[in-house]
């Protein structure tokens, strides 16, 4: 086989892929957490056979599916990071692409967080968030100089701030007791060192 017919077949199979994910964030947008590899494989008109061959189990599919939908996720949050403006209105607009995008695909974001409990994927949303971890201090360390040990800082940073919005995010989309304006603003005070400020509360121990 030349190299000419490998590269060939490499590209039909990448987007063969690429068409199976497609099917699958449909699925996924119907039917959130409880979507089948059945229901899969009938989206996108091949056998279930077909689909562990490009995937090998549930796992390797949400597995590929966090990729994609990651990678969107921290380009968007990137260029917040990167638009011209102070840094204030960054953070603001880095959480607010951060809820947004779980807004506008609430069923996606619960396949991936929330994934049933007889699925055994659970374990699949921990790395996700290390990841996205991991790729906010690096954006940090890039951009803010943090002296001796802001390697470190900008990790503690990174992840401190993916596990605040992940936590308030899941909160918030699950109850919505306010407008995403609202926790937005009350997510960037905090980031802004707006609890190192504050007083202690008269009736209680403090923090």
């Amino acid at each position: 086989m030349d190299t000419t017919h490998r590269t060939e077949q490499q590209r039909s199979a990448e987007q063969r892929r690429r068409e199976l994910l497609e099917a699958a964030d449909r699925v996924v947008l119907r039917d959130g957490p409880q979507a089948s590899m059945n229901a899969i494989a009938a989206e996108a008109g091949i056998t279930k056979p077909i689909l562990y061959r490009h995937f090998g189990d549930k796992g390797g599919l949400y597995s590929a599916l966090a990729k994609r939908h990651t990678d969107a996720l921290l380009a968007a949050l990137r260029a917040a990071l990167d638009a011209p403006s102070e840094r204030r209105r960054r953070v603001e607009a880095t959480l607010d692409t951060y809820l947004a995008a779980i807004e506008a695909r609430p069923q996606v974001y619960r396949f991936l967080m929330h994934p049933g409990d007889d699925t055994g994927l659970g374990r699949h949303s921990a790395p996700l968030l290390r990841r996205m971890g991991e790729e906010l201090a690096d954006v940090i360390a890039e951009r803010i100089e943090l002296g001796d040990g802001g390697e470190v800082l900008a990790r503690a940073w990174g992840h401190g701030i993916v596990g605040m919005m992940h936590a308030a995010g899941d909160w918030w989309l699950g109850e919505r007791p306010c407008a995403r304006a609202a926790l937005v603003s009350s997510l960037a005070d905090l980031l802004w060192g707006r609890l190192a400020a504050a007083d202690d509360r008269k009736d209680g121990p403090g923090f």
